[in-house]
């Protein structure tokens, strides 16, 4: 499969990404290695392999979920840029 100026384009469009002439043709190279990657990958005999449902058999090991102090309150407003008595004061970004 040859990969298009036409080709990138699209995938420009459908991802809302943008590219200047340098930028579309180091983009050509890399789907062009891609696609001959896949094409190698073809290649294998995989009839006889079971497909994998978990890549590892390790189970998740969780701590105990446990509440701690690791600051105080006035330690965090300390390095707060601004803040009103006891809140923290941010730029409005809700539009109504």
């Amino acid at each position: 499969m040859d990969i298009t100026n036409d080709m990138v384009d699209k995938l420009a469009d459908l991802a809302k990404l943008e590219f200047n002439g340098e930028e579309k043709e180091k983009l050509k190279g890399d789907l062009n290695k891609i696609i001959t990657f896949i094409d190698k990958l073809n290649e294998l005999d995989t009839d006889r392999i079971e497909p994998l449902i978990f890549m590892s058999e390790e189970k998740n090991i969780l701590r105990e979920d446990e509440v701690k102090q690791i600051i105080t309150h006035e330690e965090a407003m300390k390095n707060a840029p601004a803040k009103d008595s006891d809140y923290f004061r941010v730029p409005k970004f809700l539009e109504k």
